[in-house]
Parts: C-alpha cells; structure tokens; sequence
C-alpha cells in the first residue's frame, strides 16, 4: 500500500524519524535540517519529489525560532548570500529537473559529501571577507539547493570564520529561509510542487516543533560546535551510503 509520494507505511515510519532527528539538529545548530533528511531520504526514494517539502518544513522552523534568533541576525552578510544565490538558482532548478533519479541521487549525496570534508578540515579564513565574497559563496549555494543542499556550502564558511555561535545559527536560519523562498516559485514552475507537498509539510509539522523545540532547549545549555560536528560526521555517513548505493 503507498501513500504520499508513493511512499509505504515503513519508508515514511523510516523517514518521519529521520525528519524528528533532522528537525532537532536543525534547532541546535541552525544548519543541516534539509542536508540531513534529503540525504537520508535518498537511501530509500527518490528525493526529488521532496525537495519542495524540506523547504516548506525549513520555513515553518524559522517561524518557531523567529522570536529567539532575531537580535542576532548578520543582516549584512545574509543580503549578500541572497543575491548571489538568486542568480544561480534558475538555471541549477532547469538542470536538477532535466535529470532522472539515478543521477539526482548520486549529485545530493557527492555534493553532501564534499560539503561534509569541507567542514571536518577545518579550513579556516584570517581576513575580512568582502561582500562579493558572500555573493560568490551565494552562487555556490544556489547551485547546490537545486539538490535541497544549499545551505551545507555557507556552512562551511561561516565556519572557517569568528562568528559567534549566536550570531551563526540566526543568520544560517534566516539565509536558508531566504533561499527556500527563493527556490520554491522556481520549483513550482518546474511541476514539483504539489497537493503532497502541503499535505507532507502538514504531516510533519508536530515532529517539526518538538524538534526545534528539543534542540533549541539544547542550544541555550551547551556550545553548539560539539554538536555540529556530530552533524557533519551524520552527514559524511550518510552521504557516503548514497553513493555506494548508487554503485551497487
């Protein structure tokens, strides 16, 4: 028996825990959410389909977190971000949508994985960073939200920065909101946006807020670097199921 998405009652069992666990790295860390789920949601499906969900749920979170994060928004650097990535984003969405399954699956998991060995490096930026600087890593990740992924690039150089974890997690949140935003017009044009997609996003809304709300409350008690690393790490095992899936 299938249901959203042609999914069976075990793979959206499967995947409703991985949205809980990805909704809760989301509330620590401000980051990884979609990277997270959609890289899970490759093992067993096609993820193309649910791309337009992740982003829906991505907005709804920042809705519950608004109140906690805005005094410590980088409004200077999420501008610069936004502008690089609209430039990208119409043609990244034609080429993602060109491709069948098979190749949309090995793109998600190769971009997750060079996005994860990115953070783990340590890679590290001495110098004040220009906006265009932003707007190039802007484009970077516009490129990459085509595969859902977008946010994993800005990540990574937010992180090779002295940003304060505060200030880091409200501008990755309100960024990503930003980019979803952008993308699901071009995704609806595109035919991916559907019934299923309101009806998904409705599903998990519950999992949504008592994940935001658990990782949230784990954010105010401890440094969210312990934790985003074990994110990446998730990330780097996941995306490496991916291709060896692909493969076989």
């Amino acid at each position: 028996m299938s249901l959203l998405f042609d999914l069976g009652p075990g793979q959206l069992g499967v995947l409703s825990i991985a949205l809980l666990g990805a909704a809760y790295v989301r509330g620590y860390s401000g980051f990884g959410f979609s990277a997270i789920f959609i890289a899970f949601a490759a093992l067993i499906t096609n993820p193309l389909p649910l791309i337009p969900v992740v982003f829906t749920c991505e907005i709804i979170m920042t809705a519950l977190q608004a109140r906690g994060i805005r005094g410590h928004v980088d409004w200077r650097r999420v501008g610069a971000l936004l502008l690089g990535a609209a430039i990208a984003l119409p043609f990244s969405i034609s080429v993602i949508l060109s491709v069948g399954e098979q190749t949309a699956r090995l793109a998600v998991s190769a971009i997750v994985f060079t996005m994860s060995l990115i953070l783990l490096t340590g890679w590290t930026v001495t110098r004040t960073i220009p906006k265009t600087g932003y707007a190039g890593v802007g484009v970077i990740s516009g490129m990459c939200n085509a595969a859902g992924i977008g946010g994993l690039p800005v990540a990574a150089f937010l992180t090779a920065q002295p940003i304060a974890a505060q200030t880091f997690r409200a501008t990755m949140i309100v960024y990503l909101t930003g980019l979803d935003l952008i993308t699901l017009p071009l995704l609806w044009h595109g035919g991916l946006v559907t019934w299923e997609t309101a009806v998904g996003a409705a599903c998990a809304l519950p999992l949504l807020v008592l994940g935001v709300w658990l990782g949230s409350r784990q954010f105010l008690s401890a440094s969210p670097t312990t934790f985003r690393q074990f994110a990446v790490m998730l990330l780097l095992a996941l995306s490496s199921l991916g291709l060896i899936r692909v493969f076989i």
